[in-house]
């Protein structure tokens, strides 16, 4: 079983001999940019290790996990687009170098890119790779109007937010785990496992992200804390804090949700010490936990050596205990 770390290495070095250079240039070049710029290749990642876990050359499916990657990084161009968002990993955003009509097409055009690598597997499995890849491309949509709709209101419960990040995170790491063992031949129990047990740990994974954005170490997070709080973002976090507030810290969080003119150190200071009050980060961590111990058992379930699983162990753990 190849290790994270190595299954990495052969992932970068698959998408760094991809090339994109015929006419127009200016439809591929933002293509190879958003490509080059890196990222944590988690799902093509996660979909390699699972196919490891039954079969031992991962090189054979590197198409279909490329192409999730591609997909993925289709969607953070258009997110970005529409979030108006200046930087994506420390380097303009497309629409910044180019223009927004240029990130259009060019995200069209990956989303294409993304299905025809992805079909580019034995034609065995691709039926059920093509269905659970769409279902999954699908949802994704899903969570990001959701994330789109709760910007326009105040009153987003728990539950709701939390569906939102399985549709919007999660489902596309599960459907990464889920297609590489289909590609593996795996029985449908055990890709349901997988799936299962990529769902609750992306799950696990967007709480963190919400933590970190509060208390995360700014020279090892990668980004400035406190974004979330000074957009009013509907994170968990937030949703808690809301629920969880007394009468008195409810109206001073209002305040600060509602005012439109403020220092952002100050408004980042005064909501996070609003945070420690009510305890949110505590919270926080328990429901990440009970994620990360539900993937653990769907995990376990799949019938496969133990020590076989335990590289994919160790990815769990470090999205869970990771500091950026």
């Amino acid at each position: 079983m190849n290790t994270s770390t190595k299954t990495l290495e052969i992932v970068n070095q698959y998408i760094s001999e991809l090339s994109y250079s015929h006419a127009p240039k200016s439809l591929y070049d933002p293509v190879e940019y958003v490509l080059s710029l890196g990222g944590k290749r988690i799902r093509p990642v996660l979909m390699l290790m699972a196919y490891n876990l039954y079969k031992e050359n991962v090189k054979e499916i590197l198409s279909p996990a490329v192409g999730l990657e591609i997909y993925h990084n289709f969607t953070l161009l258009h997110d970005d687009l529409m979030d108006k968002a200046d930087m994506r990993r420390n380097k303009p955003t497309v629409h910044k170098v180019w223009d927004d009509n240029t990130a259009i097409l060019s995200g069209d055009a990956m989303l294409i890119l993304a299905y025809r690598y992805v079909a580019e597997c034995h034609s065995s499995s691709l039926k059920n790779v093509l269905d659970t890849f769409t279902q999954a491309a699908l949802e994704v949509c899903d969570g990001q109007q959701l994330d789109m709709d709760f910007e326009r209101r105040n009153d987003v419960k728990e539950e709701e937010y939390l569906e939102m990040i399985r549709l919007k995170t999660s489902v596309l790491l599960a459907a990464a785990l889920k297609m590489g063992a289909l590609l593996a031949g795996a029985s449908v129990e055990d890709a349901q496992h997988l799936y299962d047990f990529g769902v609750n740990i992306g799950l696990a994974f967007q709480l963190k992200d919400d933590l970190l954005d509060v208390y995360g170490d700014p020279k090892v997070f990668g980004k400035n804390i406190g974004g979330d709080i000074l957009c009013n973002k509907k994170t968990y976090m937030l949703i808690k804090a809301l629920e969880k507030a007394d009468k008195q810290q409810a109206i001073a969080l209002q305040g600060w949700l509602e005012k439109e003119s403020f220092q952002p150190k100050e408004k980042i200071e005064a909501v996070t010490t609003l945070y420690n009050q009510i305890g949110v980060k505590l919270i926080c961590e328990s429901k990440m936990r009970e994620y990360y111990a539900k993937g653990l058992n769907s995990l376990s379930l799949v019938s496969v050596a133990e020590e076989t699983k335990r590289e994919l162990k160790a990815v769990a753990e470090h999205l869970m205990y990771r500091e950026m």
